[in-house]
């Protein structure tokens, strides 16, 4: 089955395509898959050997001052509320739940990956809040309000998952083997994650297009420009530390639908379609990546 992965991104992307409607109507199984995928990923680490290390560090100041500076620049520059805040969603969205999944696959180191799913989500699930409260569309809503969303959400899929692990390696050990030695698993999982995903940013771009494609177009170039420099800033960054790979990953591919969400809840709608471009590119490119390794 090896040499037919590369295909299953493409193939999610032309299905999701095709069936978006129904895509975004199944999309409230995501999270369930994606629960079961950091299982997985959780139960063939030893999370008690996880340790915050200067990459992780670097990652995250990206994040933030990219971000902020990539919005107030477009904001005063171009005075586009919405490509702006575009900008702020897609470089601070959180990396995917799911990146261990195709960064393990492509020789990045576990450890790596699965401590800055972690810290990279709780880090957002803090600077977020207070981003949005100061772009100022929901004065109604507060910083503590906002924060108690975003942490619900982030905590729902990532922390159980993470606890029972934890507490299968240290009070029920043959529990977490027989979980690890199915791992592979969450590459099919996530395959069908991928397929929701992408049909219900596809959808939701079919949804918001009419009279905005101005906006969709500089959203959409923005996205590739984005999804380049992240991919390309964190393989460098990631060199420096050892693991090239999981620094690419790490900061190049997006919890996308996550993004959507907060875009859509804190932030003009229609900025929410950066995130969407910005699925297509990063599961193109990560198709791209796993043709390579499996050809080589």
């Amino acid at each position: 089955m090896q040499k037919y992965r590369p295909y299953v991104l493409p193939a999610a992307i032309i299905l999701g395509l095709l069936i978006h409607r129904w895509c975004a109507a199944l999309s409230f199984l995501v999270p369930f898959i994606i629960f079961t995928i950091l299982l997985l990923t959780f139960c063939a680490v030893d999370l008690r050997r996880l340790r915050l290390s200067k990459l992780d560090l670097w990652l995250m100041l990206f994040q933030v001052v990219v971000s902020s500076v990539g919005y107030l620049a477009i904001k005063l520059l171009f005075d586009n509320s919405i490509v702006a805040e575009g900008v702020l969603i897609g470089v601070l969205c959180p990396v995917a739940s799911s990146v261990a999944v195709i960064s393990c696959l492509l020789g990045a180191n576990r450890e790596t990956v699965t401590t800055y799913t972690i810290v990279g989500n709780l880090m957002v699930a803090l600077v977020a809040p207070v981003a949005f409260t100061l772009v100022g569309h929901h004065p109604e809503m507060g910083l503590w309000t906002g924060f108690l969303l975003m942490l619900g959400k982030i905590g729902s899929t990532l922390a159980l998952p993470f606890f029972i692990a934890l507490a299968f390696q240290l009070w029920w050990p043959k529990a977490n083997a027989a979980v690890a030695k199915v791992n592979i698993a969450g590459f099919y999982l996530w395959a069908c994650a991928l397929l929701l995903t992408l049909g219900t940013t596809i959808d939701f771009i079919f949804r918001h297009g009419n009279g905005n494609w101005g906006n969709i177009a500089w959203l959409g170039g923005l996205a590739a420009l984005f999804c380049a420099i992240q991919f390309s800033f964190g393989r460098w960054l990631g060199k420096r530390y050892g693991d090239r790979i999981g620094g690419g990953q790490l900061l190049g591919q997006k919890n996308t639908g996550f993004g959507i969400w907060m875009a859509g809840t804190f932030l003009e709608p229609l900025s929410a379609v950066f995130l969407a471009f910005y699925s297509v590119y990063q599961n193109l490119f990560n198709a791209w990546q796993m043709a390579k390794r499996t050809k080589n």
